[in-house]
């Protein structure tokens, strides 16, 4: 049967599946699916956003996690031979990736950032960075189906394309898995996810004082975004958490807009900043590495500059 499979956690990152998942659809000629929680409203708006066919995933009891749905994905991906399964790259949705590719014993790229096909073959050319950014791997997976996760807002969110016709179909319901839900606890978090903010204001060793840090919190509240940090302010002085270290050796961001506050700009941090749309930098030193790969950069002393900004933001 073929086709190109997408599947995600939310609808932001269905819509940009959907993105990359129309395109390689039309390359190969082929229906594009998308697999969706148990709702038809939902399954029509995935179908107006170029969606051929829904599988319609039917509810978890409340005890059940997601990878419930895993081998009820691989029984009918089985059945109907995709020749591309892409997975929108969270946490979750690695885990169950990894899970699902073992289950139809084929190949998956991880975090893949951009897809290609080969017209001669037939095959998608994957890539993904390696060596903390500094290089991109090509990979090809020469089984199908040709399986990768696709990070948070590598594509933009696909445009609606109005009232379309497509087929909704409900899967069979999942097994009960070995694994179930004893208690939920919510995580004690002060801000959201900084990997899914818009706007992400950095803070560096350029802040003296723990005191100072209102400063950048005062510029990330007017802009609507969340504050990061390189690792000697989590590690070294524990200002901030660990999850919210920016870098090599933390997490990646890809904001609308991020800014970097006292920060040099050193080769392990600007690894985690490098996919965002627009870097501004502010910084005393005019030879900071961070103006080499700023957008906008601001040679000033931060405690003069921020204040300015912030005033001028909220007029």
């Amino acid at each position: 049967m073929a086709g190109v499979w997408i599947f995600a956690e939310n609808q932001e990152q269905s819509l940009e599946l959907l993105n990359i998942g129309t395109d390689l659809a039309a390359q190969l000629e082929t229906k594009l699916v998308s697999l969706l929680y148990y709702n038809h409203e939902m399954a029509q708006d995935h179908i107006n956003h170029g969606a051929d066919e829904v599988l319609l995933l039917p509810p978890l009891k409340g005890d059940q996690l997601l990878d419930a749905y895993i081998p009820t994905i691989i029984s009918e991906a089985q059945k109907e031979e995709p020749d591309i399964f892409l997975l929108a790259g969270t946490i979750r949705g690695k885990e169950i990736a990894a899970r699902i590719a073992s289950g139809l014993e084929t190949g998956l790229c991880s975090e893949c950032i951009g897809l290609s096909l080969d017209q001669e073959t037939g095959l998608v050319e994957m890539d993904r960075l390696v060596y903390g950014g500094a290089g991109v791997q090509k990979v090809v997976c020469s089984k199908r189906p040709q399986m990768a996760t696709i990070p948070a807002r590598t594509f933009e969110a696909v445009a609606e394309q109005g009232a379309r016709q497509g087929q909704i179909r409900e899967l069979l319901t999942p097994p009960q898995a070995p694994v179930k839900i004893l208690e939920r606890r919510p995580k004690d978090r002060k801000s959201q996810d900084i990997r899914e903010a818009r706007v992400v204001i950095g803070v560096g060793r350029g802040i003296e004082k723990q005191e100072d840090m209102v400063l950048a919190q005062q510029l990330a509240e007017v802009l609507g975004g969340e504050i990061g940090c390189t690792r000697p302010i989590s590690e070294e002085m524990h200002w901030l958490s660990e999850d919210l270290c920016i870098g090599l050796s933390g997490i990646s961001v890809k904001p609308e807009l991020y800014i970097g506050v006292g920060i040099s700009g050193q080769i392990q941090h600007v690894t985690g900043i490098r996919d965002a749309k627009v870097i501004c930098a502010v910084n005393s030193d005019e030879n900071a590495p961070i103006f080499e790969v700023a957008d906008y950069g601001i040679v000033g002393n931060l405690y003069e500059v921020v204040p300015q900004l912030i005033k001028e933001l909220k007029k």
